[in-house]
């Protein structure tokens, strides 16, 4: 297996394609063999030089709500009434600390998403 590591946005690419080329290979196999070790480097290669900028707070939560189904009101015990998860959401009203760490905790958004400044319509 003549597998290097990607030091080079043109290594990546040829990466990449070995993979797109390898997705099917059965687990165990030398090309499935293969097709982790590329990965494993794809993904630290892109950790290191396409990092994505962090998500602003509310679309933050948004997208948690999303991906788990939620409503407003399940947010209800981490902001307070309804009205206070409303203003929030619509940027009316900003997070407060102890709203940040029920979020945190209560449905594992990140704290340094959650403290991030963000536009407010106030």
């Amino acid at each position: 297996m003549d597998v290097r590591p990607i030091k080079s946005e043109a290594d990546y690419d040829a990466a990449l394609a070995e993979i797109d080329r390898l997705f099917d290979a059965p687990a165990g196999s030398a090309e499935g063999d293969r097709l982790e070790v590329l990965t494993t480097l794809v993904e630290a290669y892109e950790s290191a030089h396409h990092r994505m900028p962090l998500p602003d707070p509310i679309e933050a939560i948004k997208f948690r709500m999303e991906q788990a189904g939620l409503k407003q009101s399940d947010l209800v015990p981490a902001i307070g009434s309804k009205s206070h998860v409303s203003e929030v959401l619509n940027r009316r009203r900003p997070l407060t600390l102890p709203m940040i760490r029920r979020l945190n905790r209560d449905f594992g958004i990140p704290l340094e998403i959650l403290v991030r400044e963000y536009e407010t319509a106030a």
